[in-house]
C-alpha cells in the first residue's frame, strides 16, 4: 500500500524523468558499524577491501553522520528525513513511549515508490510488534517486498526462529539470518524489471552479540573470542556487500550505492571496540552524542554518475530521503531536516547544507565505555548541536528533557581544532554557548 506518501506528493519531475534512465538506488545501513572500522577509514586489523575498493572509486565522507546515537531513532530518521527533534521514534523502545512509525509518516520508499521505483526492505525493520497487521509494518510504508525482522529486540538474534517474508511468517529451523537477508537482497537486485528499485540492505552485522559461522582468517588470533567473532561479522559484512554490488553491476540503468552505519561502535557482548580503534580518532560509542557515537562511515559509489574523492561537507542521515529523491526524480515532501546531497554526489553543486544540525538522546540502558565517557551521565536526556565548527553538547539534569533553561550541563567544542573533543571551551565562549542551545531548543518539537 502506498501509506500517506500518496497525499502529499505531486507526481515526479518531468525534467529528471526526460535527464536520462533514472538509476536503481541501493541503502546498506549496517548495525553498530563504527567510523573507523573500515579499511578506508583507517582500520588495520580488520578486512574490508570491497568497501574500501568502493571508497576508492567512489566518494568517502568526513563528516557524515547519524541521526541518533542509537539504532531505533537512527532509523527513523533516516527514513523520514526527520531529526530526533521532529520524527516519530526518539529513543530505543520502552513502555509508553512510541515504537513504530503511524500511518501520516511518509518514509523514503513511498516516495520513490511514487515516483514509479519497486521497492524492497532486506533486514532489520525494527519498529512496531512482532505481526503483519499494523500501521508500522514496512508493507504499510512504501516497502512493496519485506524481508528480515520486524522488531528491534528480533534482530538481536542471528540464529532467530524466524524471520517475515512481507506478511507471512517464515520458519528458520536455525539458519543463520544475515546469509539469508544476503540472498533476497540480491534476488531483488537481480530480478528483471522495467523499473529502477530502491533496495534498503539493513543486516544486523555487526551488532553483538559476536555470532558468525566461521571466524576465518580471526580464528587464530590472539584475542578474546568475542573480538575474533565481531573481527570476522565485519569481514563478513564486507563481502555481503560485495555480493550485493555484484548483483547490480549487470544492470541496464546505472545504480547508485550508500554504504553507511546506524551509529558508533558497540562494546556489548564482550567486544572491545578500543582493540580495533572502532570510534578511529573520535571520543565516544554508541550511546554517545559525542562525535564517536554519531560519526559514522559513509560511502557512495556509481561509477560515471558519482564523483571520486572525499568530501567534508557536514552530512546527517536526514539528508538521504531528498537525495534518493531527487537521484530517482521524485517530488520531495516538504518540512525535512536534510537536504539533497545529490549535487554532491556528482560534482554538479546543489542544495548548501543545513544552517546546523542536531541530535537528542533519551537512554535508559548504559554500557561501560559509553558512560566512563560521559563521567557516569549515559542515561541523562542529553542534546548536540553543530553549526559549523562548533558543537555543543548539554545534558540535562535528569532523564527528562527540562522545560526551563537552567539545569543544563554545557560543554563546547571546536571541532576544525579538536575533532577528537578534548578540550571543552564553554566557559571562554558564553555569548555562543547561548545561541547553540537555542537551536537545540527551536529544534525540538
Amino acid at each position: 500500500m502506498l501509506g500517506a506518501a500518496g497525499a502529499v506528493l505531486g507526481a515526479p519531475s518531468a525534467n529528471a524523468r526526460a535527464a536520462g534512465p533514472r538509476p536503481n538506488l541501493v541503502v546498506v545501513l549496517a548495525d553498530d558499524l563504527g567510523y573507523g572500522e573500515l579499511g578506508c577509514y583507517g582500520q588495520k586489523l580488520i578486512r574490508t577491501p570491497v568497501v574500501d575498493e568502493l571508497a576508492r572509486q567512489g566518494l568517502r565522507f568526513t563528516q557524515a553522520y547519524a541521526a541518533a546515537a542509537v539504532c531505533a531513532p537512527s532509523r527513523c530518521s533516516l527514513l523520514t528525513g526527520l531529526d530526533s527533534g521532529h520524527a516519530r521514534v526518539r529513543q530505543n523502545p520502552r513502555a509508553g513511549l512510541p515504537g513504530g512509525l503511524r500511518a501520516a509518516d511518509t518514509t523514503v520508499a513511498e516516495v520513490l515508490r511514487w515516483a514509479g521505483y519497486r521497492t524492497g526492505l532486506f533486514g532489520k525493520w525494527g519498529f512496531g510488534p512482532d505481526r503483519p497487521d499494523q500501521a508500522s509494518h514496512p508493507n504499510a510504508h512504501g516497502f512493496q517486498e519485506f524481508y528480515g525482522y520486524l522488531t528491534h529486540h528480533a534482530a538481536h538474534d542471528y540464529r532467530p526462529d524466524h524471520l517475515w517474508h512481507d506478511d507471512r511468517r517464515v520458519a528458520l529451523h536455525g539458519a543463520y539470518a544475515p546469509d539469508l537477508l544476503r540472498d533476497q537482497a540480491v534476488r531483488f537486485a537481480r530480478r528483471k524489471s522495467d523499473d529502477p528499485f530502491l533496495l534498503f540492505f539493513s543486516p544486523n552485522l555487526p551488532h553483538a552479540p559476536s555470532t558468525v559461522p566461521s571466524q576465518g582468517r580471526y580464528a587464530h588470533r590472539n584475542w578474546p573470542k568475542a573480538d575474533r567473532g565481531h573481527a570476522a561479522q565485519v569481514t563478513r559484512l564486507d563481502s555481503h556487500i560485495g555480493d550485493l554490488v555484484a548483483a547490480v553491476k549487470d544492470a541496464d540503468r546505472p545504480t547508485v550505492v550508500l554504504v553507511t552505519s546506524d551509529n558508533g561502535p558497540h562494546e556489548e557482548g564482550g567486544v572491545n571496540p578500543d582493540r580495533f580503534n572502532a570510534n578511529g580518532p573520535l571520543r565516544g560509542y554508541k550511546r554517545n552524542i559525542y562525535e564517536g557515537g554519531i560519526r559514522v562511515p559513509f560511502v557512495a559509489w556509481s561509477p560515471g554518475l558519482v564523483r571520486r574523492g572525499t568530501s567534508g561537507r557536514l552530512t546527517q542521515h536526514t539528508d538521504l530521503l531528498p537525495t534518493l529523491a531527487e537521484l530517482g526524480g521524485a517530488a520531495v515532501p516538504g518540512g525535512l531536516d536534510g537536504a539533497s546531497l545529490a549535487g554532491v554526489l556528482t560534482g554538479r553543486g546543489g542544495a548548501p547544507a543545513p544552517g546546523h544540525r542536531y541530535w537528542y538522546r533519551s537512554e535508559t540502558h548504559e554500557t561501560r565505555r559509553a558512560n566512563a565517557t560521559e563521567h557516569g551521565s549515559v542515561t541523562r536526556l542529553a542534546e548536540a548541536v553543530r553549526r559549523g565548527r562548533w558543537k555543543l553538547v548539554r545534558f540535562a539534569p535528569g532523564e527528562r528533557r527540562p522545560a526551563r533553561r537552567s539545569g543544563w550541563r554545557n560543554e563546547l567544542y571546536d571541532l576544525t581544532a579538536d575533532p577528537g573533543e578534548k578540550r571543552d571551551v564553554a566557559s571562554r565562549h558564553p555569548r555562543l554557548v547561548a545561541e547553540l542551545a537555542d537551536l537545540a531548543d527551536a529544534s525540538w518539537s
